[in-house]
């Protein structure tokens, strides 16, 4: 009997090998069929991930020149290089560091050529050029500080109504709801 098993246990050890051979050769097969398909999707995908780590690598670098650009301007405001270097590697860096010094120097010509921009910079430029020029300014990210001083613009010209209906749009939450409050008791008869 162990003969018997023993023939058996090589049968299907035999049967496995060939099993093995088979799925060799299929896939040999389909390898000699497709292979300018499958050398084709490898280059591209070759290609695709050298393109990846080409742009990252680019925009690290020019990631790396505008931030030494920034410090350099730190340092030294007026170095025209560095402010170059800042524009051409990261334009709204740029725009942001000229708010931020124009704001510091309380230079209203250099927040004019800001105000045209469609984002942050712009509306905050719009509001510090505003309130340089001793206005109230007008932004959607200062709202509820512009909703005061337009508010105290009116009670100083006398009209207390249009001061309490500014002051009535701020709501409690605001960190300018203390100030609001003391306004609001100004305008009571």
């Amino acid at each position: 009997m162990s003969i018997k098993d023993d023939v058996n246990y090589v049968k299907d050890e035999l049967t496995g090998d060939e099993k093995i051979l088979q799925s060799a050769f299929k896939l040999e097969q389909i390898y000699r069929k497709h292979k300018l398909k499958i050398w084709s999707i490898s280059v591209i995908i070759l290609i695709v991930i050298g393109v990846n780590i080409g742009y990252s690598t680019y925009n690290e670098h020019r990631l790396s020149e505008a931030n030494s650009a920034l410090l350099k301007l730190e340092k030294n405001p007026k170095d025209k290089t560095a402010l170059d270097s800042l524009k051409k590697n990261n334009p709204k860096l740029y725009n942001l560091y000229l708010y931020s010094y124009a704001v510091e120097q309380k230079d209203v010509a250099s927040l004019k050529p800001l105000e045209s921009l469609n984002n942050p910079i712009g509306d905050l430029a719009r509001y510090h050029k505003d309130v340089l020029s001793n206005r109230a300014g007008d932004s959607k990210y200062y709202y509820d500080l512009s909703l005061v001083e337009k508010a105290y613009e009116a009670l100083k010209a006398g009209k207390k109504d249009i001061a309490r209906s500014k002051l009535a749009l701020i709501s409690e939450n605001s960190p300018v709801a203390s100030v609001a409050r003391l306004l609001r008791h100004a305008t009571i008869k």
